[in-house]
């Protein structure tokens, strides 16, 4: 018979199992590890902002929805310097990662200042850059984003568009899944410098903060995939603010 510990650990593997995050990044050819949400804080060095659970956050009003965090930078936080404008950035996620119904989105937050690090990310104002949702066939049975970055060895790659202005920025990915209701998000953030870019800044109906970007009732976290409407219905709204006009989408 099993003991109460190790019932324990085999109840942690199936959650664990069940949820995830963003656990690695690729920057331009170069590969940075993500936070290890399960370790000890103690010691951590990364360019992702900290977070400490795989289980997804539910409410559009979750105080942790920028980053899956307090919106605060680690004791020894980093950044991805140097990331040219137009570069790619691909985000690896938990393998496996189980969810395969729902959007992939990718936005940029720029900092005041030189550096992200000591700016609460709940104070920044976000950008979409990157955005995907149903890809082909009905709600209820066609293909989906999330479903694409599974097949493509639990990743997404986003482009950082040449017209971005310099500067310090955070970068969020984040998976949608709507197996189930309410929908379930996965946000992760990560700090990077972008150098040589553009002149466009987002404008003011592109810009949004988080949580206050996603609506209790927004179309895209209340759609019941399994619903009998949902086998005849072949668009599908993404979540948030329409896309930075300088985006360059996967």
């Amino acid at each position: 018979m099993l003991g109460i510990a190790a019932l324990a650990l085999a109840f942690f593997a199936q959650k664990a199992a069940a949820h995830g995050g963003v656990l690695f990044y690729s920057i331009g050819g170069t590969w940075y590890n993500g936070w290890s949400p399960y370790n000890t804080p103690t010691g951590q060095t990364t360019i992702q902002r900290p977070w400490s659970s795989y289980n997804p956050i539910q409410s559009v009003s979750d105080p942790t929805l920028a980053c899956n965090d307090d919106g605060t930078s680690g004791a020894l936080q980093l950044t991805a310097s140097a990331v040219a404008a137009g570069t790619k950035i691909t985000a690896y996620w938990n393998n496996p990662w189980p969810h395969p119904y729902g959007p992939q989105l990718t936005y940029l937050a720029q900092c005041p200042g030189t550096s992200c690090t000591g700016v609460n990310a709940n104070t920044l104002q976000w950008f979409k850059i990157d955005e995907a949702g149903l890809l082909s066939g009905s709600i209820y049975a066609g293909s989906w984003a999330a479903g694409l970055m599974i097949t493509n060895n639990n990743t997404w790659t986003s482009t950082i568009p040449a017209s971005v202005p310099s500067g310090a920025y955070l970068i969020r990915f984040e998976t949608i899944a709507l197996h189930s209701l309410p929908a379930q998000m996965y946000p992760e953030c990560a700090q990077i410098q972008i150098t040589g870019g553009g002149s466009l800044a987002p404008t003011t109906a592109e810009l949004v903060t988080f949580p206050g970007g996603y609506g209790v009732n927004d179309p895209g976290l209340t759609v019941d995939i399994y619903s009998n409407q949902a086998q005849t219905t072949y668009n599908y709204t993404i979540p948030g603010p329409p896309l930075y006009a300088g985006a360059k989408v996967s």
